[in-house]
């Protein structure tokens, strides 16, 4: 599903003009993004949490090169379900 399927089908079933909805979409993101950046984590009850992971330092190589290089520690953006949402995931989408 990508954005536009998902402004779409809110917008379809709330019966709201797609413009408002994408704009809280957009809005929304924005907003999970600044908390995120500024280190904050962003809670969800009953959906999940946006939390910032800190990768340790590692070495890694260039193949190409073959030379080992240092990779310092760094922040990611991650996204953690809640319980009750990824037992739903679990439930009902079958295993490829």
């Amino acid at each position: 599903m990508t954005k536009a399927d998902l402004v779409a089908k809110i917008s379809e079933k709330l019966g709201i003009e797609k413009g408002d909805v994408q704009a809280t979409v957009e809005t929304f993101m924005d907003e999970v993004k600044t908390s995120l950046e500024s280190g904050d984590n962003v809670y969800l009850r009953g959906f999940g949490s946006f939390i910032v992971k800190t990768r340790a330092e590692k070495t890694g190589r260039n193949i190409s090169k073959n030379t080992t290089i240092k990779i310092p520690a760094h922040n990611i953006p991650a996204f953690k379900p809640a319980k009750i949402f990824l037992e739903g995931v679990k439930a009902n989408v079958e295993v490829k």
